[in-house]
């Protein structure tokens, strides 16, 4: 019985620190619409801009992940996924917690309506020159300078 215990114990402990000593996976859409223009949302927790995207959920794939996503924060539907644009891994980018965002372009239409009105204040429609990239939360500064540069990134 002790052992079983112990066994049970060091087991949970194992799980744990999985959970809690390792980054989170998300991801991050730059959502085109036909016209061209970029959607970006503002976040209601630090009242910046951001590109739609959250974490992956346990027994979702990335694909879907967008999806769901672009959807819950914009209204929108994903049509065509573009490039990968590049996977953000530094421990400080996201103050909330050590995420790995992985940053894909895609094709998008529908009408704009927020269905995460608990996370998401507003979504708006941006020409790449009228990007507010002076208010853009977490680092999608760099992440959208490297979309619009063409770059594909691994930082």
């Amino acid at each position: 019985m002790v052992e079983s215990v112990k066994k049970l114990w060091q087991f949970g402990q194992t799980v744990l620190g999985i959970i809690f000593r390792h980054p989170v996976t998300g991801v991050s859409v730059v959502p085109i619409l036909p016209d061209g223009q970029i959607i970006f949302v503002r976040r209601r927790d630090n009242g910046k801009w951001a590109l739609p995207g959250g974490m992956v959920d346990w027994g979702e794939d990335i694909p879907t992940a967008m999806r769901r996503e672009l959807l819950e924060e914009t209204g929108l539907e994903l049509i065509e996924m573009g490039r990968l644009v590049g996977v953000y891994s530094a421990p400080d980018r996201d103050p909330r917690v050590h995420s790995i965002c992985i940053l894909v372009e895609a094709k998008v239409q529908g009408s704009i309506s927020i269905q995460d009105q608990v996370e998401i204040s507003e979504v708006k429609a941006f020409s790449r020159e009228s990007i507010p990239k002076d208010t853009l939360s977490h680092d999608y500064a760099r992440q959208i300078q490297d979309y619009l540069e063409g770059r594909t990134t691994l930082a």
